[in-house]
Order: C-alpha cells, then structure tokens, then sequence
C-alpha cells in the first residue's frame, strides 16, 4: 500500500484505516475518518498560480530560477491610496 496522507490534518493513514477517497481531475487527495465526519468536502485543494513581473514579462512564478524565486520572496507588498 501507498503511503496516504489526510488532506486536512495531514495525518498518515496506517495500513486498514478507513478513508475517504475524493477524485479531482488526475489528482486523488484522501480524508481520514475522523476529518470526514468533520467536514465532508474537501476544500483547498488547487493550487494555485502566482504571476509576477521579471525582466519585463509577466511569467508564473514557478517558471523561475531558484535565484529569482528568492527574490521574490524578499519582495513587500505596498497598498498606494
């Protein structure tokens, strides 16, 4: 068997633990009991895609070097009113 993580509480499932299996495109995200009965949907399962300004193009951060990914995580954020 594979080893199955719970989607909300991380939790790895043993080996004959009951789980709910949720299908989304391709992708297969489980819940544990537990979890299930808490809230049955599952929520905050895509991820999501951040663009950003480099070199004058607007590209997917996750298309950058590891050089430039790191500097955008030095970048602030500044509201102008």
């Amino acid at each position: 068997m594979e080893k199955l993580e719970c989607h909300d509480c991380k939790k790895l499932l043993k080996e004959g633990e009951e789980y709910m299996p949720y299908s989304v495109g391709k992708d297969i995200y489980v819940k544990c009991k537990e979890c299930h009965k808490k809230d049955p949907l599952l929520r905050n399962y895509q991820k999501v895609e951040c663009y950003s300004r480099v070199v004058g193009y607007i590209r997917p951060v996750e298309q950058w070097n590891p050089g430039k990914k790191a500097e955008f995580k030095d970048r602030k954020n500044f509201k102008v009113k």
